[in-house]
């Protein structure tokens, strides 16, 4: 039961951030709506309020048929014009700054409910016309089904205008960066805050049984309360092999046990390894340092050659990376003071590397970008940091990038100012160090 109820969890988050996902559900619910006033039509709603609210009641079915064939029309007309200016700012997206981005842009969840309110009330007009019979009887028309279509086209409309300013705030390069932003350093406050604050010793792992994954996909997230209840009821201890965002392929060890488990409950271990097609920023903090690199490279890159976005993105890129300086980079959880779980993940010095390699490639030769990034290092390396290896990090990278960009620089007022910048550092490239 819990692996199926484990596995509805995952169904769950998958689809919950398809584009198709809220205004689906909207969609039902305005059909039911639809159901819910004919229902109230047939116990006489509409006659109710002709005799004694007349003026909120329409006492004519063919006004009441013209007016549901307009809001029709103009609603299917709304809704194809709003589809189409989200997958053409989709495409301007990924065509100008990261394909990686488009999840994020996709699971817009105000996007996702205007929407569905058009659908929703487009479906509700269409049950509502139909259920008008071709009849002179008053009592028979659904005016105030047709007065609450009214209001609902009228919500759309001021839903549509909302629509517009959102969507064309939500593309703008600033506010991409800062959601990115804000989300992983949600995920990574949540991290640093439930850190173990003492030092905790795992054991070796080398004669550990290794179990390997069942099927592939991104390691999405992982279930860890239930790993930790499985390792303590079998008083087992876990370490998991892959850190989380990797593409795990089917066969592929992803974890080890300290004794060896029987086939149910290596089934049931597995199972807490949550797997998707696409990557979240709020499961894995990674993903936002992977998404602000490829918008500054391809900010640099020739065909968008725009280095204002880069400089931003060095900003942003900056921040996190002194808030990711305050993270262990061993997750290992316990129970009862007792180390059960120990979690791979991407230590800070690759991370680092990572981040900076890119961005080398394409930025060496600008001595902007250059200044940029000497002044974030300058900012990390006065940062508070829960290990020291860090700073021996950032000076590595320091080193690294003065090599390339003092060997792609022609022009000597550009090496001098990144010489001014190392002597700040107290490097000196031309000893070797």
């Amino acid at each position: 039961m819990k692996i199926i109820l484990r596995k509805l969890k995952t169904f769950f988050t998958n689809i919950e951030n398809q584009i198709a996902f809220y205004p689906s559900i909207i969609a039902v619910l305005g059909v039911l709506f639809a159901f819910i006033m004919i229902y109230l039509e047939n116990l006489g709603a509409s006659k109710y309020f002709r005799n004694n609210i007349p003026l909120l009641v329409l006492d004519n079915a063919d006004t009441a048929r013209a007016l549901l064939g307009v809001f029709i029309g103009g609603l299917i007309s709304l809704m194809v014009f709003s589809f189409s200016m989200v997958m053409v700012l989709l495409n301007q997206a990924s065509n100008s700054f990261s394909p990686r981005i488009l999840p994020g842009l996709i699971s817009n969840r105000r996007h996702q409910l205007v929407l569905g309110l058009y659908i929703a009330t487009l479906l509700y007009c269409i049950f509502i016309l139909v259920s008008i019979e071709p009849t002179a009887d008053k009592d028979k028309i659904p005016g105030f089904s047709v007065l609450i279509s009214i209001f609902l086209t009228v919500f759309c409309l001021a839903a549509f205008v909302y629509f517009i300013h959102s969507i064309s705030q939500s593309i703008q390069i600033n506010n991409i960066l800062e959601n990115i932003y804000d989300s992983s350093k949600s995920r990574l406050n949540k991290l640093i805050d439930a850190q173990n604050g003492n030092p905790v010793v795992f054991p070796e792992t080398e004669q550990w049984k290794k179990y390997n994954s069942n099927r592939s996909g991104y390691l999405q997230t992982i279930a860890m309360d239930a790993l930790i209840e499985i390792a303590s009821e079998h008083k087992t201890k876990f370490k998991i092999l892959v850190a989380k965002g990797n593409f795990i392929l089917d066969g592929v060890p992803l974890l080890l046990s300290e004794k060896e488990l029987d086939e149910k409950v290596a089934k049931e271990a597995l199972s807490t390894f949550i797997f998707a097609k696409g990557e979240l920023i709020h499961n894995n903090y990674v993903l936002a340092f992977k998404q602000i690199t490829e918008i500054t490279v391809k900010a640099m890159s020739p065909g968008i050659n725009d280095p204002g976005t880069a400089l931003n993105a060095i900003d942003y890129l900056t921040e996190l990376l002194a808030l990711r300086m305050l993270k262990k980079d061993t997750n290992i959880y316990t129970k009862d003071d007792t180390p059960i779980v120990y979690e791979t993940s991407i230590s800070f010095k690759e991370l680092l590397y990572n981040v900076m390699a890119s961005i080398r490639l394409y930025c060496k030769h600008d001595i902007i970008i250059i200044q940029k990034l000497m002044v974030m290092f300058k900012y990390l390396q006065y940062q508070h940091c829960v290990d020291k290896s860090y700073k021996e990090s950032i000076v590595h990278e320091i080193k690294t990038l003065a090599r390339e960009a003092s060997s792609s620089l022609s022009n000597q007022s550009d090496k001098d100012v990144l010489n001014n910048y190392l002597k700040g550092f107290d490097i000196n490239l031309g000893n070797g160090s």
